[in-house]
């Protein structure tokens, strides 16, 4: 059986081997953290590397996702069908080894991280999610959820303020399951870190409440000491700060930023494995090196063991067992289709005038009794976004709950939402100011990369917003937001358009939903059976011209009802108009050609009308159509002067169609 030191270098070896192969990556972290590897997957990880998914395997993250060649060692090593012809293509086209570990790519890879501090905070959701599903599930002496979330990171990860926003948050909920480890080596990518990071991280997570012990993180005995201590607290997450070196074995770089984004350089190679006494030449591992890493056999009989336990839990618990499983598979309740329809039909028959944002409340209220994997929140914001609802139990401290006041942290919240979503069990949706989206774009666009469900419930949409002014009234926001690939955008109309938003986002099983939602009053708009089911399809006639358009009007959100009476004044001056709802040209950009020309006529002028940037309407209405939109920073007034002062007025439209006309 190699020794430890030998299994650690292995992981070295494939490191430094792959980066040189592909001339591009960072072999200096994985060289680093080596030896706390070992320990951690060796001695602690719960998992099965033959079943990835196993609903109660610690959840293992590389935060500083630069090191990506870190866990693609891990994985091969172990045993998860991750071959060494993915390794050895590390960086290149269609390998699963990507430059960073990129969720969906191969087994065992929990969440895909990049930008520094994402992985810690979706750690910190992580861990949340495993203690409200234990919460939800445990009973006495049946311990169904009972598992740890690892964190690695390093300073670049502490340096990003969504690392305060994240672990200030883990301290506030005690999780006691989160364990991370802190790649304490003073480089990053400019050098020596004394000119820009002399925080003290010790006495900084302990006033966020933390457990925190510090290591030499080449010690194996002090690093398996302090995990099993960290392990016995059980009411706070720890932090483990290991003292390592950069590029461990490199005689000429290691300690330094030399090693730290760029490849050793075949010279420095050859010399690490000589001083690491490792001969084997690259991408060859030795049979007793596999045979002290493989975690297959071990990993069968701890789930063997769950599976056993589980089945007790079921006989005592059917129903809550049957439920466990369905949450963990992602799979809606059996009849969520009867309380969706329920809900478009209900809010429809209602006819109230509603702003977007309490239409929300009402659809969130709805389905909350068919959905108990809802997991609502807002930062900062519950009274104005209306996410919260008699339903639901508001998460206190350590008290479990299902809704989350994430406090004014919308960054950490989105990134913490993406974790729980990757854990299972939980639809979380979190709310804030449209505006705030800035703040966040970062973690709604990784949700969308990674092509999983969150649901960001983003209200005070446009300039309608009023007095708090240009600071607050999101002008590019929608448009930004509609830009990021695979982000399904609603902008709905009314009551019943906000239903079906919700109803897709909830429905929606590949990718996210950002809900944009109004401050002010909408008008109830009627529609026909039809219109409500071509609701799913992005966009719609809402209101037909009298024969042939001579043109066509395409609005969303608190315009539809301004575009529907520029069409009755125009129609009064002789020119026909189609009036098309689009509350989420994602969603209707996917639609068949067919059904495309049917709702924009080939040929038939067009102008759309958002407050919002003009720009993004230009592909649906060219060079040649027309655009009410608003290309400048917004005013502090009442919401409704601040609209008619840019032009979303009646007048208006109508001149802008009889201009295209």
């Amino acid at each position: 059986m190699s020794s430890r030191r030998n299994l650690a270098n292995a992981i070295r070896a494939l490191s430094m081997d792959a980066v040189q192969k592909a001339k591009s990556g960072h072999p200096g972290a994985p060289m680093g953290m080596a030896d706390i590897a070992e320990v951690l997957w060796n001695d602690h990880m719960k998992h099965n590397p033959s079943s990835p998914q196993w609903a109660d395997r610690d959840r293992f993250i590389l935060s500083n996702g630069h090191g990506s060649m870190l866990l693609y060692s891990l994985l091969h090593l172990t045993g998860y069908d991750l071959p060494m012809e993915q390794l050895s293509s590390f960086r290149q086209l269609h390998s699963a080894c990507a430059g960073h570990p990129e969720y969906g790519y191969a087994p065992g890879i929990e969440t895909t991280t990049g930008p520094l501090g994402q992985g810690i905070t979706n750690g910190v959701g992580f861990a949340m999610a495993e203690k409200l599903m234990a919460d939800q599930f445990n009973k006495p002496g049946h311990k169904i959820v009972d598992h740890h979330t690892y964190v690695f990171l390093g300073d670049g990860c502490l340096m990003e303020g969504i690392s305060h926003e994240a672990c200030a948050l883990a301290g506030t909920w005690g999780l006691g399951n989160l364990i991370a480890f802190w790649d304490d080596n003073n480089i990053s990518i400019d050098g020596h870190i004394d000119g820009w990071y002399t925080d003290d991280t010790v006495k900084r997570f302990e006033a966020y409440g933390w457990h925190v012990v510090s290591v030499d993180g080449h010690d194996s005995d002090a690093i398996n000491a302090a995990i099993v201590e960290s392990k016995g607290v059980t009411d706070r997450p720890s932090m483990i700060c290991c003292k390592t070196i950069i590029g461990f074995g490199s005689p000429n770089k290691s300690g330094s930023h030399d090693c730290h984004g760029a490849a050793l350089g075949e010279e420095e190679v050859a010399l690490v494995r000589k001083e690491l006494n490792w001969p084997h030449a690259p991408f060859v591992i030795p049979d007793e090196v596999y045979a002290g890493w493989d975690a297959k056999t071990k990993g069968a009989a701890v789930e063997a063991e769950w599976n056993t336990r589980f089945d007790a839990y079921a006989k005592e618990y059917p129903a809550e067992a049957a439920e466990f499983k369905r949450r963990m598979a992602g799979e809606l309740p059996a009849n969520w289709k009867t309380a969706a329809d329920a809900l478009i039909t209900e809010t429809n028959a209602a006819a109230e005038n509603l702003a977007s944002r309490q239409a929300s409340q009402k659809c969130i209220a709805a389905l909350a009794p068919t959905l108990p994997e809802f997991l609502g929140g807002s930062a900062d914001l519950t009274g104005s976004n209306l996410t919260s609802c008699a339903d639901f139990k508001h998460v206190s401290g350590k008290e479990m709950g299902n809704y989350i006041s994430y406090g004014v942290r919308e960054f950490g919240m989105f990134a913490i939402m993406s974790g729980m979503t990757l854990h299972g069990g939980l639809i979380p949706f979190g709310g804030t100011f449209h505006m705030f989206s800035d703040y966040a774009k970062s973690a709604l666009r990784m949700a969308a990369l990674m092509k999983i469900r969150t649901i960001a419930v983003l209200t005070h949409d446009s300039i309608g917003q009023g007095e708090d002014g240009p600071t607050h009234q999101p002008v590019e926001n929608t448009s930004a937001m509609r830009f990021i690939p695979n982000m399904d955008v609603w902008r709905p109309a009314d009551s019943t358009e906000t239903a079906g938003a919700w109803t897709k986002a909830v429905e929606r099983m590949d990718g996210p939903t950002s809900l944009i939602l109004s401050r002010q009053g909408l008008p109830f708009i009627s529609r026909t059976d039809d219109q409500i089911a071509a609701i799913s399809k992005g966009a719609y006639v809402i209101s037909e011209a009298i024969g042939n358009a001579d043109a066509i009007i395409i609005a969303t959100g608190s315009e539809v009802n301004l575009a529907i009476k520029a069409q009755a004044e125009l129609a009064e001056a002789g020119t026909q108009v189609r009036v098309v709802s689009m509350p989420s040209t994602n969603v209707f950009d996917r639609q068949d050609q067919g059904y495309k020309d049917s709702i924009l006529t080939p040929g038939v002028k067009r102008v759309a009308v958002e407050a919002g940037v003009s720009d993004y309407w230009r592909k649906y209405v060219g060079l040649e159509g027309g655009v009410v939109g608003i290309d400048t920073f917004g005013e502090s007034a009442p919401g409704g002067d601040v609209m008619k002062h840019f032009g979303f007025t009646v007048e208006n439209v109508v001149k802008n169609v009889n201009d295209v006309l």
